[in-house]
Parts: C-alpha cells; sequence; structure tokens
C-alpha cells in the first residue's frame, strides 16, 4: 500500500471509533492514531519518518485542513491556491509554485471547505457557494464551490505574519524610503486624510495597518472591513466592525455602506475602511468632510490618477450628481494618495505618494511628492528608488 492509501484506511478505522465532535479531544484522536499504526505496522513495515508523517496527516484530515495544514505551518508561505483536487500552488518569497501534494478526492476537498466554514460559524453550500472568512490564526480564506468553481471547489488563503510588519520592516525590504515613510508618518499624526491605492496583492492592507499604529494612543478608532485583519495593538479604544453576508434565508447581509453609517453615531476620532470598492464611496467621502480628519481607506487602482477615476464611478453607482460635484467632495475629503504595486521581480513597491492639491479647469491637481524611479536588471530584480519629487 501507497502512503496515501494507509492514511486513508487509518482514517477511516478512526472513523469507526471516535465521535470527531468538540467532546472528543485532540489527545484522544492521536492516541487512536498511534494504535492504529501500531496495529498496521505489525503486517507491515513502515518507517520511523514515515508513521510521523502518515500520523501527521491522519490527523490533519480529521481536525484541520487535511493536506492544507503543512503550508499552514510554513511561515514562509504567504498564499495557498487550490484549483480542484488536483492542482495546489503555492507563494514562497515572491514566487509561486505548484504543489506535488493534492487531496484525495473532491469528498476530501469538500469536507475542508466544510471544515474552514464551521471554524468560523459560516455557512458554504450549493445555495451559498462562496464564502469570506478568517482563519483563527488571522488568515483570509476565500471558498468557491463546483459547479461555480468549474474546474472543483477552489480554496484561496492569504496568510498574514504572525508578528505584523512594521514600517521599518518595509524600509529594511525596499518597499518605501526611509524619507517616504517618515513623510506618511507625519502626515497620519498630522490628520491628514490618506488613500492607499494598488493592485491585489500589492500590500494595501499591510501598509493601511502600519499606518493606523501611528495614531494617538486618545483617540477613538472604528474600523470597517469585510474581514476583520487589521491588528491596532497601540490604540485601546478601537471599535472592529465586519460585513456580514446572508444568511440561509437570504437575510442579514450588512455592507460596508451600513458599517460606514453606523460608525459615524459612535463618536469615531478617525474611521478606518478597509477597502472601498462600491457605492459606500458616497458615504466615506461624506464622512470625510464632516469632520473625521485623519481617516485611511484603500481601493483597487492602477494608479493614484486612476484611483481618482475609480472613486468618481464608484459614486456615480449610487447617486445621480454632477461630475463636478463629486470632483469637488473628493478634492475636499482626501489629502493624500499612496500607490503601491507588485513589480515584476514580485517585490512590494509604494511607487507614488501625491498630494491633492484642490481644482484647476474642473480637474484634481494631483501633485507627486515621491516617485518610484527604477529599472529591471538582468537578473529580473528590479533597482531603483522613491525619489523626491522637487516641486
Amino acid at each position: 500500500m501507497s502512503k496515501e492509501e494507509i492514511i486513508s484506511y487509518i482514517r477511516n478505522r478512526i472513523y469507526k471509533y471516535i465521535d470527531v465532535d468538540d467532546e472528543c479531544t485532540d489527545e484522544y484522536i492521536r492516541e487512536r492514531i498511534s494504535r492504529e499504526i501500531h496495529l498496521f505496522s505489525k503486517d507491515n513495515i513502515i518507517s520511523i519518518n514515515d508513521r510521523e508523517y502518515i500520523s501527521k496527516r491522519v490527523f490533519d484530515s480529521i481536525r484541520g485542513l487535511d493536506v492544507l495544514e503543512s503550508f499552514l505551518r510554513d511561515d514562509d508561505i504567504t498564499e495557498i491556491m487550490v484549483n480542484g483536487t488536483e492542482n495546489i500552488f503555492i507563494e514562497k518569497s515572491g514566487s509561486i509554485y505548484q504543489s506535488d501534494v493534492h487531496f484525495e478526492d473532491e469528498k476530501r476537498l469538500n469536507d475542508t471547505a466544510l471544515r474552514i466554514a464551521s471554524k468560523s460559524n459560516k455557512i458554504v453550500n450549493a445555495k451559498n457557494p462562496i464564502l469570506d472568512t478568517v482563519l483563527d490564526d488571522g488568515s483570509r480564506a476565500c471558498v468557491v464551490l463546483y459547479p461555480v468553481s468549474r474546474n472543483g471547489t477552489s480554496i484561496t488563503i492569504r496568510r498574514f505574519y504572525d508578528n505584523p510588519l512594521t514600517m521599518e520592516d518595509l524600509i529594511k525590504i525596499g518597499t518605501i524610503s526611509e524619507e517616504a515613510a517618515n513623510y506618511l508618518i507625519t502626515a497620519v499624526k498630522s490628520k491628514k486624510n490618506i488613500f492607499i491605492s494598488g493592485g491585489t496583492g500589492s500590500g494595501k492592507t499591510t501598509l493601511l495597518g502600519i499606518l493606523g499604529n501611528y495614531i494617538a494612543e486618545d483617540e477613538r478608532v472604528v474600523t470597517i472591513e469585510d474581514s476583520a485583519e487589521l491588528n491596532l495593538i497601540r490604540i485601546k479604544n478601537w471599535v472592529r466592525l465586519e460585513t456580514k453576508g446572508i444568511n440561509t434565508s437570504g437575510e442579514g447581509e450588512i455592507t460596508i455602506r451600513r458599517l460606514i453609517k453606523t460608525a459615524l453615531r459612535m463618536r469615531p476620532d478617525r474611521l478606518i475602511v478597509g477597502e472601498v470598492r462600491g457605492d459606500e464611496a458616497i458615504d466615506m467621502l461624506q464622512a470625510l468632510n464632516t469632520g473625521h480628519a485623519g481617516s485611511l481607506s484603500t481601493g483597487h487602482a492602477n494608479s493614484a490618477k486612476d484611483m481618482i477615476s475609480r472613486l468618481e464611478t464608484m459614486v456615480l453607482y449610487g447617486m445621480d450628481i454632477p461630475v463636478q460635484a463629486i470632483r469637488g467632495q473628493i478634492a475636499s475629503a482626501l489629502d493624500i494618495i499612496v500607490h503601491l504595486s507588485r513589480i515584476k521581480d514580485k517585490s512590494r513597491k509604494v511607487m507614488e505618494i501625491s498630494r491633492i492639491s484642490g481644482m484647476c479647469s474642473g480637474q484634481i491637481v494631483l501633485s507627486p511628492v515621491y516617485k518610484f524611479e527604477g529599472i529591471e536588471t538582468e537578473g529580473g530584480k528590479a533597482s531603483g528608488e522613491l525619489k523626491y519629487v522637487q516641486e
């Protein structure tokens, strides 16, 4: 028998003897696994290393996330991508690799998806085939069941550092220069409204959390997120709000827009909105224009200029008002736009920091303060620096 067949055999044996609910302890399951491996090895030769491997795999398939547990134990892996039973990809040190492990069958993969949902007391099934949630370790998980995901159930897990990155870490790895970092820190302390733009995986949420920790300790902060990820370790007077999807009856949805309106009744000194992607942009801009200076948010865009255009479009989705009025709201509400990007060598860089200088001829004026100037070398690495733009 192969190791995978042994794992399946022992797991099925254990299921006959145990009740894998909360009353069955991890210690008992491990003891039962050890006993079954011992019984199996009387008639079959199993090396010490294989015994340890089989024991971990069986336990992970019963209590954990099956084959994904080994990736979750590796601190260097930042993303886990499951495309059906056979194709599992991981991101490690900025590069993506295809793993040589796979799920035993579709049932094991679906069991893992259900276990992800149960850990956060959420539901994923045929009626609700899409799930966004957060794992116990703070990792963000997205599950899409078949047939919505045509090549089999898809699971994407984005992991975060156990010890959150600091501004010093970003400077060290070259994401931002020390001078530009100090500029942003001063802007936060001076209660400037800052919007962070960038593509998927460019580091927007990471920078948002770092900047949030420069807010004064005596201020009241309300954070609004789809999935609670921010960790403002210095802020004591902190309220965390999180969206909620519809339940099995098609009710109970709590949106970002509703949470922004609610947050304004909670006497915040500052608002931090994890991501603006729709008509909630209206409420965010109104909040920033009515006394909530020093607030922070993020959005998807290809540049700082593109972020302005996207904000205009978001507002138009929810309110039919003249574009000039929208631009006036944006120019009044925002002070600084920071744009990040993931460049060809997979590293994350702050590409631009721009001030919003007001309006001119009906257009919002963006004045670059820092811009990244770099080139890609023969080895594939990008070299360059975030340079101050002389005004």
